[in-house]
């Protein structure tokens, strides 16, 4: 005679939830369980409040697997509002103990809530806010905006490097790096006076306004035939935004020189000057000269579609790995 094997008697079911949104926000299942069946927790926390809130009972022990147990030989379900960590110590007590004892329960892992998208940015938020609170990494707290600008221009040319060298996983790497000093410095803000602190959600909520503002065709109503137009709509509002009185400026002077003069060369392309390029006169010295010779070169890159600071990075890197090679060679022993 044949036949099936009883199924689990009950269940304990490990609630797992993300401790980066507010306790209260719970799946409908979730919800179903902590208000049908007894909940039980190590301690009280916001997670065991909400549930009380919600009318549900929960019961804080200190002997977590033996209640458990108890509670489904009494009840059929026991639940359990797991930790931040998830519990993993108490799980594998409880699958050790139910091994067993076959038939007695089933354990089952239910979660009542995931990180959003984004989540671990939360973290690094509340990470720099320790560093740089009272008791935290005296190096972070006496930086300045200007002390620090210096480290903003290394980490960014490093992630520079990793996009160059299609090298993916240093560029994550870098990244972070960027973004550290991106909330650092927005940290530092909000310890400046009351009328002119700051803060990340400050910097977060520029940039989505500006992403949505500036972005019509995916979230507003406007209709595009191609990226030029795209691109067109994003300078049009642009220059709403902030009416210059030059085409130049917004343009970074910091960068390197190359660069600048490529930007300054685009801006008056853009704009439909007719500007002609210095001519150095005879009695010009050797510096000016040398200059007005870069920027001509930088113009016949941009009218070639080339990029004049990649083109001499690129010799320059390839001067330098000859340099190595002959190194080598005059090292080798004849």
């Amino acid at each position: 005679m044949t036949g099936t094997l009883p199924g689990p008697a009950g269940r304990i079911v490990l609630l797992v939830t993300s401790p980066r949104l507010p306790a209260g926000l719970l799946t409908a299942p979730a919800w179903d369980v902590v208000r049908g069946f007894p909940v039980l927790a190590g301690a009280e926390s916001e997670l065991s409040a909400a549930v009380r809130a919600a009318g549900a009972e929960v019961t804080v022990t200190r002997s977590p697997a033996p209640d458990l147990l108890a509670t489904v030989s009494s009840h059929g379900t026991a639940v359990w509002l797991a930790g931040p960590a998830g519990d993993e110590e108490l799980a594998r007590e409880l699958g050790l103990r139910l091994a067993r004892q076959p038939g007695l329960a089933e354990l089952e892992l239910m979660y009542g809530s995931w990180d959003p998208p984004g989540a671990r940015l939360l973290d690094a938020v509340a990470v720099m806010d320790r560093l740089v609170s009272p008791g935290g990494d005296p190096w972070k707290q006496a930086q300045t905006h200007a002390s620090l600008a210096q480290y903003l221009l290394e980490e960014s040319y490093e992630a520079y490097d990793a996009i160059a060298a299609n090298d993916l996983v240093a560029l994550r790497e870098e990244l972070g790096d960027v973004l550290l000093q991106v909330v650092l410095h927005a940290r530092l803000a909000e310890n400046l006076p009351e009328d002119e602190c700051w803060s990340i959600d400050d910097v977060a909520g520029g940039l989505v306004a500006k992403m949505v503002r500036r972005n019509p065709h995916v979230f507003g109503g406007a209709e595009v035939d191609d990226i030029d137009e795209i691109i067109e709509n994003w300078e049009r509002i642009k220059r709403a935004e902030k009416p210059r009185a030059s085409v130049l400026e917004g343009v970074a002077l910091s960068q390197p020189a190359l660069a600048l003069a490529a930007k300054v060369l685009h801006r008056v392309d853009r704009a439909g000057l007719d500007v002609p390029l210095p001519v150095p006169t005879a009695g010009a010295d050797e510096s000016a000269r040398l200059g007005a010779s870069l920027l001509h070169a930088v113009a016949r890159a941009r009218a070639a579609g080339l990029d004049a600071e990649s083109a001499l990075r690129r010799a320059t890197l390839d001067y330098a790995a000859t340099v190595r090679a002959a190194e080598g060679d005059s090292a080798a022993p004849s």
